[in-house]
Order: C-alpha cells, then structure tokens, then sequence
C-alpha cells in the first residue's frame, strides 16, 4: 500500500527503517527495507523476504518498486535502502538493473545502523547500463520491425 503523504528525506527514511524490522530473513539475519518515492510524492516500502533456497530470495528495493508499479505508478524520484549493516548496503546486480531499466537514473539513499547516510545517482552505481537501447543498437541488422518497435516504446 502507498503512503502518499511522505514528503520529507527524514520520513522515506523512517519509513524504509520501519519496512526493515519486517524483514522475513531468517537465515542470513540481515535485515533490509526499502522505500521508494514516485515523482507525485506517493511511497512504496518494502522488506527483503528470504528463502531456504537463497536464489528464491527477493530483495527489498525490487519489492518495492514491484508494489509501485502494479499500482500504476511509472515515474520515480528517489529510493532509500535501510540496512543493519556497519557500512552501507547498495543494490545488489540484479536490483541495480532492474531499477535502472524500470525507474531510470533516480536517487539512492543507503543508510546504516547508525543512521548515516549515502546519496548516490543510480548511473554511478550502474556504469554503462544495459537498456532497451542497448538492444536496439544490436539489432539494427535484424529487419523485425515489430521488436524494434516495442523496444522504442519504452
């Protein structure tokens, strides 16, 4: 469910911060929530949820921009990871990709357990991102008008 009344940094942080203590990480025990920020200010938060076969895990940031967008949403601000850890947890991989290609080059927040904070654009933790355009580059020899044309729509 969207909060659409968080306006503030401080807010998107409490928020991602409450989102973690749900965390369901049983067996790692590392606790990540994420809130994420569409651009007419509503808020999606979620919780990293673990399986026994770790890569049936899913992480917090996809989570929540998942929930975002099966409401509707498409247009992205911002991010706030909140870990436990001592340092900062960025994106994994695969998040970093699949926010880039499905919220664009938007801000990341990575906050630890004591509260501090790190900005990062998401183009610096994905140099030279792999996109639709990327695929459409490749594909100027192939002559399927109809791949090309749904890989411009987006």
């Amino acid at each position: 469910m969207a909060n659409e009344n968080v306006a503030t940094l401080s807010d998107l942080i409490a928020t991602a911060e409450e989102a973690r203590e749900k965390s369901e990480a049983k067996f790692s025990h590392f606790r990540v929530g994420a809130a994420i920020e569409t651009e007419n200010g509503k808020v999606y938060s979620a919780f990293n949820i673990e399986s026994s076969s770790y890569g049936l895990s899913m992480c917090a940031e996809r989570i929540a921009l998942w929930k975002a967008i099966t409401a509707g949403e498409s247009k992205f601000k911002s991010i706030v990871i909140a870990s436990d850890a001592e340092d900062f947890c960025s994106p994994c991989g695969a998040c970093r990709q699949v926010m880039f290609e499905l919220a664009g080059d938007i801000d990341i927040y990575m906050t630890n357990r004591r509260r501090e904070m790190r900005k990062e654009k998401l183009s610096s933790l994905l140099p030279i991102a792999f996109t639709a355009n990327t695929l459409l580059s490749k594909l100027s020899s192939v002559d399927d008008k109809r791949l090309k044309k749904n890989l411009q729509e987006d």
